[in-house]
């Protein structure tokens, strides 16, 4: 009779997160090991060569949008966006993306549509490279407040950029200038 694994010994069970897998300390030692070994090893986490499962993410990733594009698969446009995010976050270049999901036809600039963009770039922050393979082009961008004027990014992230002066602490405001200050130190 096999037993499963909650059905180990107390430190055992200890070690298992809530769903069977590591504890979260251990996932993060291995991320932070991963982290390190890359810097040390000369490769950033977006440059140089890719570890072996980072690798197969990013073969299935371009594989998905390549059956999209040939319409052996059905992905909706939230579905694009995710997959062109991912990819340029590990580093591919915008070119072998528009290789394997070339940029769907522009779609009908309205009010729906410039709403929906805003809403989705709040909520996930996508870059705008990613909404050209979804058929938005700048004027869209444009009017969703995502674009300046001739194409250049306005902030990154989620939403619209609106930059606040930094909170003034009490206290910590010069008040006079420092040569009229006393020296400190000693008497002398």
């Amino acid at each position: 009779m096999k037993t499963r694994s909650s059905d180990g010994p107390p430190a055992a069970r200890a070690r298992q997160g809530v769903d069977g897998r590591a504890s979260p300390e251990a996932v993060e030692k291995r991320r932070a090991a991963r982290l390190f070994n890359e810097a040390l090893l000369g490769r950033g986490p977006h440059g140089g060569a890719l570890d072996g499962r980072t690798e197969r993410r990013r073969k299935r990733l371009l594989r998905e949008l390549g059956a999209a594009a040939a319409g052996k698969l059905d992905l909706k446009p939230i579905d694009v966006l995710a997959r062109v995010q991912a990819l340029l976050a590990i580093g591919e270049p915008v070119e072998s993306l528009r290789k394997a999901y070339p940029p769907r036809r522009p779609v009908e600039v309205t009010d729906v549509v410039v709403e929906g963009v805003r809403r989705i770039h709040q909520a996930y922050g996508f870059p705008t490279e990613a909404y050209r393979f979804v058929g938005l082009e700048d004027a869209v961008l444009r009017r969703a407040g995502l674009l300046g004027r001739q194409g250049e990014k306005r902030a990154p992230g989620p939403g619209p950029s609106r930059a606040r002066a930094p909170a003034r602490r009490p206290g910590l405001a010069v008040t006079g200038s420092r040569a009229s200050a006393p020296a400190r130190g000693g008497v002398g």
